[in-house]
């Protein structure tokens, strides 16, 4: 099976926590409803293999790396500029908008 369709919901509210990101961020970065993200973390559905894709994706575009074991992390530190100042600059195009 391709790695990139495989994703836990453990695995996905791990990053989302790396990440700082809400389930409505992780929706909009994947283009998936909120719904869909919910459903998949709490365990009531899971979801088709093209979302998992989706989700893992947008993990990775910002930057989580899944381990061998699965375990997702963030190679650099938010103390260079990368996913600390994304988080900053996101939230104020939302405040703005």
């Amino acid at each position: 099976m391709d790695s990139r369709n495989l994703l836990s919901a453990d695995q996905s509210r791990a990053a989302r926590s790396l990440l700082n990101w809400s389930r409505v961020r992780l929706a909009a970065k994947a283009n998936l409803s909120e719904m869909t993200i919910g459903d998949f973390e709490n365990g009531v559905r899971k979801p088709r293999p093209h979302n998992i894709a989706a989700i893992r994706q947008a993990f990775e575009d910002a930057g989580i790396v899944f381990t061998v074991e699965g375990t997702p992390s963030l190679p650099r530190s938010e103390g260079d500029g990368g996913i600390a100042t994304d988080n900053r600059m996101w939230r104020r195009r939302q405040e703005k908008a």
